[in-house]
């Protein structure tokens, strides 16, 4: 349904060009949600969904070994449609210190920095910390420590106008709120955070477009703006683990996904952001699952192809079990984490390269890197650049 009112704009001054700025209404919206049997429906099914892929988290046997490779995909999809190019490889490598010279060659220290910021907040959250302005200020410190944003008030909320699209605030596709009255803007945004009359997955539908019209920092916004959906999902208790991620679906539908964030400021479509969001998390929820079978399965049945070789050393099974939380690391990594004998290690290394289930990747006799190839490749699924 269209609203007559979603918000103001005003006349704002930047470099001696007037432009107009928008001015998001409160949430929720008014008038309220217009629940559709389709919109139920949709709610429904991405509810049910995201049931199932909590209670996944409960039949895996080390949800931490999955969860560290599956926190890393999200990463990168996220950074990636900010425009970075790295790869999940990229920032597995950049994670081996063996690897010098690579934040250089890619944008791998980014992603690094979304990791770390991601970890801090869900920290946070677990130390009963609740979602607030402070804590989204924390995130967005770490998220621009390092790399191209650390010049961009890591940590502040700006103090100067932003756009987006175009090359000047004249001619931008969307100009979010001046700057002097974002402590109204957040203030609200906060008090709606804390709204219990909302259901988990609404809120974090509504929150997210909010929060992205706002666009309350001078980078990092699409990518804590993201974050903030799965920080919503664990912090409301829909989620005991952080498995749920929609940048793969943003990345996919990129032009549906800008055209509806639009939509609601133009016109107050939150109907429509709805659906597509409500379809995102069933989809991704299901694919998740999915995932974490596959990883699973591709697990044990090269465990079994070990077993199956009569007596294999125990050093060569633990070698094995720890790529399946780190798929690609190097010799000393696995050496420090499992306190074995750089000897035994290297040994294990080489009757798993032999059995083809790892692959040495830089054909050096130092800083040597091991992939688990096929379980990355799993992991890989929408990640690769587009070039």
């Amino acid at each position: 349904m269209k609203r007559k009112n979603t918000g103001n704009h005003v006349v704002t001054t930047v470099a001696g060009e007037n432009v107009r700025a928008f001015v998001p209404n409160p949430l929720p919206p008014d008038p309220p949600i217009a629940w559709s049997t389709e919109l139920v429906q949709k709610q429904e099914e991405a509810a049910i969904a995201l049931g199932r892929l909590d209670s996944m988290t409960s039949f895996l046997p080390e949800p931490s070994l999955f969860l560290y490779s599956y926190v890393r995909k999200e990463a990168v999809l996220s950074s990636q449609i900010e425009g970075t190019e790295s790869s999940l490889s990229d920032l597995l490598a950049y994670e081996n210190s063996e690897s010098p010279g690579l934040p250089e060659k890619s944008d791998a220290i980014e992603v690094s920095n979304y990791v770390s910021a991601m970890e801090h907040g869900l920290k946070r959250l677990r130390e009963d910390f609740p979602l607030c302005l402070r804590l989204i200020r924390e995130i967005h410190e770490i998220l621009l420590s390092k790399g191209r944003g650390h010049a961009k008030q890591p940590g502040a909320f700006r103090t100067s106008q932003n756009w987006i699209g175009g090359t000047r605030p004249g001619n931008a596709v969307y100009v979010p709120p001046p700057h002097n009255v974002l402590s109204d803007c957040l203030g609200s945004f906060e008090k709606f955070l804390h709204d219990e009359k909302i259901s988990v997955l609404e809120k974090a539908a509504l929150a997210h477009v909010q929060f992205e019209t706002i666009h309350p920092f001078l980078d990092g916004n699409g990518r804590v703006g993201r974050l903030l959906i799965t920080l919503i999902m664990c912090w409301q208790g829909a989620l005991h683990q952080p498995l749920l991620y929609l940048s793969l679906y943003f990345k996919k539908h990129r032009s549906i996904y800008y055209d509806l964030l639009q939509k609601v400021r133009a016109e107050g479509d939150w109907e429509s952001w709805l659906i597509f969001f409500f379809e995102g998390v069933r989809e991704t929820a299901d694919g998740a699952v999915k995932t974490a079978k596959s990883l699973l399965s591709l697990y044990e049945k090269d465990r079994q192809r070990l077993l199956n070789k009569g007596r294999v050393a125990g050093s060569i099974l633990q070698v094995h079990h720890y790529f399946r939380g780190v798929p690609l690391c190097s010799p000393n990594h696995i050496v420090g984490a499992l306190k074995l004998s750089p000897a035994t290690v290297n040994k294990a290394l080489a009757y798993l390269e032999e059995m083809k289930i790892l692959r040495e990747i830089t054909g050096k006799q130092r800083g040597r890197l091991f992939l688990y190839q096929k379980y990355l490749q799993i992991l890989n699924e929408g990640t690769e650049m587009e070039r």
